[in-house]
């Protein structure tokens, strides 16, 4: 067996290599030099620990050919033992590397049993929480082998939502731990073979559309193809003057303005109740939000309906911007329903919460929204968001095009907070106003949401 000689890695490259988190996430940017960090992971840690078993996922089995087994095949040489029927590689110490794809969600029930000891899932926002969730399932075994899940990923793709709350937003469910997660954000001008073997790449990444210049040569998260709310802007550099921002720093609500509360309620997913105050020209603030989970799979807590109400119904007597108010509330219709027993609308009631039912027209409403975030002639729109609401901050900017209809969002998707807003858009409709050139993009943007909140803001 001939000396296995490995290139030295570039510094992200030797984070990813060291790091020994329980999840590990690489890249956020394209020509990170990823795939490469995932074959030379794999096999130091077949070398290191005899008898380890290792899984590579991919969405196809094409791009793990073209990706990894190839490129490994002539880094092992007679190293290892490759086996085609099988999709596995053997080491003389009986580590076993194996290559597994998914194209859709019936590939996923070939993997039910089967158990690895270390997980690689490359360009892992192809993949949907769901389908993550199984993978993830797969790291178990009672043995000393380290329990590790490595995942690269780019922005985009039907996976952006949940890794990028867990890896960049550091945003957790009471399940999930922090201090197991890392990030480490790995972009071309990282990657120096990359730069030498192609110096033109960069210039490629540069001529892209300007959404995915962002994402894929910036490694930004916050854009991606597809957003639904493209118009929304969180530009802290402009939260003094409130131009060509949407989110502003909190301020004393003077008490002659109306509030009202709009809410939306998950079965089995988060609810959304959200606290507006509106101004004497009809501008609205969302200064309060009350966000949890009412019993989503892989969720840490359930908040039962009585709980939500009880909770409201705190605020609304305790919380000072909302203490002794007229409170005027909307909601979704469903919360009428008694098709499965006791409708929630039956907790509201019996905690003095109030609501009138929201109208649930969803174009017309998402046109209501679009008017509200619109900037006007001067750079001001109609709604703004107290940077404390953490949650519609999180979720807004994320949402997506529906393929089965253009015009509306994709419902798949967290979209709690975002119904809530378009029940209070409806209750008090706005026409559109003719809007202004938006400011150049900064040259340096701030990085937003890095900081790990609690699911439940307010």
């Amino acid at each position: 067996m001939k000396e296995l000689i490995l290139p030295r890695p570039n510094p992200k490259q030797e984070l990813f290599l060291r790091d020994r988190h329980r999840y590990i996430a690489f890249g956020g940017a394209r020509g990170g030099g990823k795939s490469w960090a995932v074959r030379v992971k794999a096999v130091l840690l077949a070398f290191r620990y005899p008898g380890i078993k290792i899984m590579i996922v991919r969405k196809t089995y094409p791009e793990l050919r073209a990706n990894h087994i190839t490129p490994m095949r002539t880094m092992l040489g007679d190293s290892a033992v490759y086996r085609d029927t099988t999709k596995e590689f053997i080491f003389p110490n009986s580590s076993v590397i194996m290559f597994r794809h998914c194209q859709n969600d019936s590939d996923m029930d070939k993997y039910q049993g089967t158990e690895t000891d270390v997980l690689f899932i490359d360009e892992a926002t192809q993949f949907t929480e769901e389908q993550f969730m199984k993978f993830k399932a797969c790291v178990r075994g009672v043995n000393s082998f380290p329990k590790r899940v490595y995942l690269t990923c780019n922005p985009g793709g039907v996976g952006h939502t949940f890794i990028k709350r867990l890896f960049v937003d550091r945003a957790y469910n009471l399940s999930e731990r922090a201090e197991d997660y890392s990030f480490i954000r790995s972009l071309v001008t990282d990657n120096s073979a990359l730069l030498e073997s192609d110096p033109d790449y960069v210039e490629q990444l540069k001529a892209l559309p300007p959404k995915l210049k962002k994402a894929w040569l910036e490694g930004d998260w916050n854009v991606f193809e597809g957003q639904f709310f493209e118009e929304f802007k969180n530009d802290p550099s402009h939260y003094s003057d409130r131009r060509f921002t949407h989110v502003i720093e909190p301020f004393e609500v003077p008490e002659s303005w109306n509030i009202v509360r709009s809410f939306d309620f998950g079965f089995a997913k988060p609810f959304s109740c959200d606290w507006w105050a509106v101004d004497y020209d009809g501008r609205a603030y969302l200064i309060l939000q009350l966000y949890g989970c009412t019993g989503a799979p892989n969720e840490g807590v359930k908040w039962h309906p009585d709980k939500i109400f009880c909770e409201i119904a705190r605020l609304e007597a305790e919380h000072r911007w909302l203490r002794g108010k007229r409170i005027t509330g909307v909601a979704d219709p469903s919360i009428w329903d008694r098709s499965r027993g006791d409708a929630i609308i039956d907790f509201a009631d019996r905690h003095g919460i109030y609501f009138e039912k929201g109208d649930n027209k969803r174009i017309s409403g998402w046109m209501q929204c679009h008017y509200r975030l619109s900037f006007d002639g001067s750079g001001m729109p109609m709604v703004y968001f107290f940077n404390t609401c953490r949650a519609a901050i999180r979720t807004l900017p994320l949402l997506s095009f529906s393929d089965a209809n253009p015009e509306d969002l994709d419902t798949s998707q967290e979209d709690h907070f975002a119904d809530s807003f378009r029940y209070f858009c409806m209750s008090r409709p706005i026409a559109p106003k003719k809007t202004a050139a938006p400011l150049p993009e900064p040259d340096d943007p701030l990085e937003l949401n890095k900081k790990r909140y609690d699911r439940f803001s307010y």
